[in-house]
Parts: structure tokens; C-alpha cells; sequence
């Protein structure tokens, strides 16, 4: 019998994941369903009461799979309580009754390139090591290139004239990056989108309003778990920059680590765990680049969020910035977050106003 593997989603990234795992197993990869409401009430229902949103998620991610037929999972692991719930999940997994393999490939906060080779090469005999040495290096550059575009998108997309063009233009890119195992050819796809996206037609003035984003890295980065806050930015012509990234996890974390500890001190004299201490420092950048405003996002009961956030309060108000958080669960209405949303935006357009009309006045 042939094997499918699933595995959860996390924003646009099981595009470049899909791409991995097909070149390293050469079996059926079958991506989780996009994640809607019922994935969400199928991983609050088995799930225990005290942990994260993000679990839930992916609780219901893998119990969508294995419903379609997944007889092998992967799951990353790492950072906070997250290096727990691979254990967690198998055992509510097979507690109600479904038959798999589950590989967590990140154990002890790091990812091993020795262990997670072992791992693939027990799913495929015939793995090389040379093989799934350029795998690994097609797949990273892949996810660099697309966190690259991304970055030009939120800087553009509230600004567009013809609505929809940066999306169109997205999935265009990333269908044409899946079809290539080259990474010659990817880098030039890139270097082609890149030039297409900067091209796109837009209406920016150069004083838009501009919206830090900064918070727990899973409600960051799953559209569906922040409510499509970003989209909805753009919707109110906000350039938006948004600092978690895969790319930023993977190896932009760990070596700028000891500078945001540096940077901090003043804040902060200890690693708070997961990304507090590195949402300490992005908020002073953000203070010192005269950002209209900061969106911080986490889990209901994230604890290195809980013991940032007062911090984080210290630093805008030293630095005379807005702030809102959201706190999301599996009872958060899409109503009340859009209602407090749109109170930020006025805010911060009021204050921007008050203050051009104070500087004139001067």
C-alpha cells in the first residue's frame, strides 16, 4: 500500500513543504484542508481545555488528513510549549483510533539536518545524500524567495489600482516555482516576479499610515488564525510590515539573537522564551522608524507573550506609540476584532492628522 502524507498548514508555506517532501519520499504528499471552522471546532473538541489556539489547529489539520486518508504525518515542534504537543497530538490521535507514523522533525528548539536525513531515508530507501542535500537547499531558497515577495506585497497591496493583482500574481509565481526542481531556474522565476510585482500599478502617497505586526509566530503567519488581519489592513490602505517569517525561524532567528538581547537590555535583561524578546526589539524598531501604529497578536494564555506584554507597553510609551493586542481563542467573533480594528485605524489617522496640523501650526 501506498503512503500519503499530510502534514498542517501554516499560511502559504505547504507549497514549498508539498515541494520538499515529494522530492525526498517520492510518495502521495496531500497537504491538510485549508483551514476552516470546522477544523477548528474538530481540534477544540478533542483537544485539552488549557492549551493554545495554535494546537487546536493543527489538532484539526491532522484529524482532516488522516479523515483523507494520511497514513504518515509530520509535524515541526520547538520554541515553547510547541515542543511538547508532537507527543500530545499522537496520543489523542491514536486515542481515537487512527493508525499512522508521526515524525517530528525539530527536537530540542533546533532542527537537525542528521536526524531529519535519517528520518526520510527510512521512508525512502533510496534517498542520497546528495539528493536530499540540494532538496534542502531548493526548499529554503524557495521559501526565502516567496518571504521576499511577501514583503514587497504588504508594502504595496492597500495601494493597488486594480484589485487583486498582487494575489493573481502570487499564485501565478508559485505555481511556476513548484513546477521546477532547479534552483538556477527558481532563482530566475524570482528575479522575474520580482520585477512583475514591482510593476504592478499603485496609488501610494508617500505619508501612507504604516502598522507594525508583531506577536506569537503561528497567529502571525496563519491567515485564518489572525482573522486576515493584513487583508484587512490593506482594505484601509496601510503599508504593513510584518516581521515572523519561516525564513526569519529558520536561520535569521539564531544569529540575530544575541543583538536583539544587546539591543533590549535597557527593557529586558533575560530571554523570555519564544518570541517575546524578539517582539521587545521589533517594537523598539519600529518606535525609532516613527511607525503610525503596532498590532501585536498571541494565542489567549501565551505565556512569553503575557510577560512581554507589559514590557512592551513601556517601550511605546517611551516612544509615544499606539499600540492594540488581540488575543485570540476558539470564541473570538470576527465581529469584535474588526470593530476594534477599525477604532485603531481611526485613531491613528486622527493622531497623524494632529500632528501634521501641530507641526504647520509651529
Amino acid at each position: 500500500m501506498n503512503n500519503i502524507i499530510s502534514f498542517p498548514h501554516l499560511g502559504n508555506y505547504y507549497h514549498p513543504i508539498s515541494k520538499l517532501l515529494s522530492l525526498l519520499t517520492e510518495e502521495e504528499i496531500t497537504p491538510s484542508p485549508p483551514i476552516t471552522k470546522k477544523t477548528l471546532e474538530l481540534g477544540t473538541k478533542y483537544a485539552p481545555d488549557t492549551v493554545c489556539i495554535p494546537f487546536k489547529y493543527n489538532l484539526g489539520n491532522f484529524i482532516e488528513s488522516l479523515e483523507n486518508g494520511a497514513t504518515i504525518l509530520f509535524t515541526a515542534g520547538g520554541g515553547c510549549r510547541y515542543r511538547y504537543y508532537a507527543e500530545v497530538t499522537e496520543t489523542i490521535l491514536k486515542d481515537l483510533g487512527y493508525h499512522f507514523k508521526f515524525y517530528k522533525l525539530i527536537k530540542k528548539d533546533m532542527l537537525n539536518w542528521k536526524d531529519a536525513y535519517q528520518i526520510f531515508k527510512e521512508i525512502n530507501p533510496e534517498l542520497t545524500k546528495k539528493h536530499f542535500l540540494h532538496s534542502i537547499i531548493y526548499t529554503l531558497l524557495f521559501i526565502f524567495y516567496m518571504d521576499e515577495i511577501d514583503k514587497i506585497i504588504r508594502k504595496n497591496i492597500g495601494f493597488e489600482i486594480n484589485k487583486g493583482e498582487h494575489q493573481k500574481l502570487l499564485n501565478k509565481m508559485l505555481k511556476e516555482f513548484k513546477q521546477t526542481d532547479s534552483i538556477i531556474r527558481l532563482t530566475k522565476l524570482y528575479k522575474k516576479y520580482k520585477r512583475k510585482f514591482k510593476k504592478i500599478k499603485k496609488d501610494k502617497p508617500k505619508d501612507c499610515l504604516k502598522v507594525g505586526i508583531i506577536g506569537e509566530l503561528y497567529t502571525t503567519m496563519e491567515p485564518f488564525a489572525n482573522y486576515e488581519l493584513e487583508k484587512e489592513l490593506a482594505k484601509e490602505k496601510t503599508e504593513i510590515k510584518r516581521f515572523t517569517n519561516l525564513s526569519y525561524l529558520l536561520w535569521q532567528k539564531p544569529l540575530l539573537k544575541r543583538r536583539m538581547k544587546r539591543k533590549v537590555k535597557k527593557y529586558c535583561k533575560y530571554y523570555l522564551g519564544a518570541d517575546g524578546l524578539d517582539n521587545i526589539y521589533r517594537t523598539m524598531y519600529l518606535g525609532k522608524r516613527k511607525y503610525d501604529g503596532i498590532i501585536h497578536i498571541k494565542p489567549f494564555g501565551c505565556t512569553p507573550e503575557i510577560t512581554a506584554i507589559p514590557i512592551i507597553q513601556k517601550v511605546c510609551e517611551d516612544y509615544n506609540l499606539p499600540i492594540i493586542f488581540f488575543s485570540y481563542d476558539s470564541e473570538t467573533a470576527t465581529e469584535g476584532i474588526n470593530t476594534r480594528l477599525e477604532a485603531f485605524k481611526d485613531l491613528i489617522t486622527l493622531r497623524r492628522k494632529n500632528n501634521e496640523e501641530s507641526i504647520f501650526r509651529d
